[in-house]
């Protein structure tokens, strides 16, 4: 049996999420349980169009994820701003001639994985369908999907009780349910997938691959746990797991621990806000050590400090070369001087030269770049690749492209 999927629908007007922070809204989906996110674009304008795509934009990059969106499509164009715009597939409302129409066109330009169809027309599930695209949203019946492709099926259902998003999952045809359930911040993914599975279905939750019996505990029946920050590697804190604290984490998604002074359970941040969710726990050689590494809100320290490692007892002098930090902290520099200019700044004289200057240098550094690579000195190629990366950034940075942005994309080809 595949495991099911639970997709929370985002309804965009006006930039917003029904008068919502759409980005908090995302993020609190990611970090709870959801499995993908699926916006609808119900732009009555042009220029209101923009502002959600500018949204979508936001949403992709706050959401760890998929994204999938739909609505106002006109044209194949719109496809294209739905992708660019991050999200992992561009829905076709199949209601929409046109959007039957432009299928073949956007599933051969884009690729059929990044195409999806909403459907609630039973005559339009055709195994056709399999060849153009990689979802079907079917808004039709709840209890009956006459489809008989190989697409995953997600029902976008007006089920607003557990036990009526259970009995649309318990379907054979459905791989997961979109619905008004999910849209709020009060949405339990993760005690509804615990619920789900003890009805005998198989949920998209954490498990983990070796039993808690097989980890080497200490006298008192614990296990050290190292947090680390998911996105940057820091290291946060270090804490104490059971295994009552170990299956609570897997269950309820967020990191949970053993405190040794208060001698009691304690999720990390549900005092002070400071949850830790689980993005991966690896165990070492020895299986007596967690790695594990979060998504963290705020502060782990009790001091507020980021980090509890925040003070240095011996330091050498270090040079940091991890690329992406680097390639990071230089981008940040050049963000820093478009919004806090600087006299004299090479940085801001191309910012206050505007676009066009910009491009004819990432024209020229990419020519010198070509003419060095001629050369038979490899040297070169080092100046002028930092040469080219750097200008490249001052480009990001002025069409508001972050390095998040690039490497997700390079991570999905």
């Amino acid at each position: 049996m595949k495991k099911k999927y639970l997709v929370p629908v985002m309804p965009l007007r006006g930039g917003k999420v029904n008068g919502q922070d759409g980005v908090k809204l995302a993020e609190f989906y990611s970090d709870n349980g959801a499995d993908a996110i699926l916006l609808f674009d119900l732009a009555q304008s042009d220029e209101e169009h923009e502002q959600n795509i500018g949204l979508m934009k936001e949403i992709t990059r706050a959401a760890e994820i998929p994204v999938y969106a739909g609505g106002h499509i006109r044209r194949t164009e719109d496809v294209k701003k739905i992708l660019y715009a991050g999200c992992d597939k561009a829905i076709l409302n199949y209601g929409r001639e046109s959007n039957v129409d432009m299928t073949e066109e956007v599933s051969k330009r884009f690729g059929k994985e990044k195409i999806g169809f909403s459907i609630a027309d039973e005559t339009q599930l055709t195994k056709e369908l399999d060849e153009k695209g990689s979802l079907i949203l079917w808004s039709g019946s709840d209890t009956h999907c006459p489809y008989t492709g190989e697409l995953p099926v997600i029902s976008v259902s007006s089920a607003a009780t557990k036990d009526a998003v259970i009995n649309v999952l318990a379907n054979k045809w459905a791989a997961g349910i979109a619905s008004v359930y999910f849209s709020t911040e009060v949405a339990d993914f993760m005690g509804l997938k615990e619920e789900a599975a003890k009805r005998g279905l198989e949920m998209n939750v954490l498990e983990s691959s070796i039993p808690w019996s097989e980890m080497k505990t200490d006298a008192d029946g614990l296990v050290p746990v190292i947090v680390q920050d998911y996105r940057t590697s820091e290291v946060l804190m270090l804490a104490y797991m059971n295994e009552e604290a170990f299956q609570t984490t897997l269950r309820i998604g967020k990191m949970t621990y053993w405190s040794r002074s208060r001698n009691e359970l304690w999720t990390k941040g549900m005092t002070s806000g400071h949850f830790q969710y689980v993005k991966s726990l690896s165990i070492d050689c020895d299986n007596d050590t967690i790695l594990a590494r979060v998504s963290q809100i705020g502060a782990a320290c009790h001091t507020g400090n980021r980090t509890c490692f925040y003070r240095d007892l011996v330091e050498r002098e270090n040079e940091t070369k991890n690329p992406l930090r680097v390639l990071e902290d230089v981008y940040n520099v050049i963000l820093d001087r478009k919004v806090h200019p600087k006299e004299g700044s090479y940085t801001n004289y191309l910012f206050d030269k505007g676009i066009d200057k910009i491009l004819k240098k990432v024209g020229e550094e990419a020519t010198e770049l070509v003419i060095a690579a001629k050369n038979p000195d490899p040297e070169e190629i080092k100046y002028e690749m930092s040469d080219l990366l750097y200008h490249a950034m001052v480009l990001m940075a002025e069409k508001g492209v972050t390095w998040e942005d690039i490497t997700k994309e390079l991570a999905n080809r």
